[in-house]
């Protein structure tokens, strides 16, 4: 799943060498903290949060399958 994450995140910026996530496995959930350098943040997120909202989507998609539940924490 965090390959997954990884990929879209990596399509999205420039500077490919900051993007770094961080994977926190619980029993039922999964959570992810990515963080990207501040020129990229506004390419993450969107406008008005919408690349952020389809990427959660996304992911929460890959999760149901995995039967678990997924949380996106973008950090500066």
């Amino acid at each position: 799943m965090k390959e997954i994450l990884e990929t879209i995140i990596l399509s999205l910026v420039e500077d490919k060498s900051a993007v770094q996530i961080e994977e926190k496995n619980n029993e039922k959930t999964i959570s992810f903290e990515v963080k990207v350098s501040e020129k990229d943040m506004g390419k993450v997120i969107g406008k008005e949060g919408k690349i952020a909202k389809s990427i959660r989507t996304v992911m929460k998609a890959v999760a149901g399958k995995e039967r678990k539940k997924v949380s996106i924490e973008f950090v500066e």
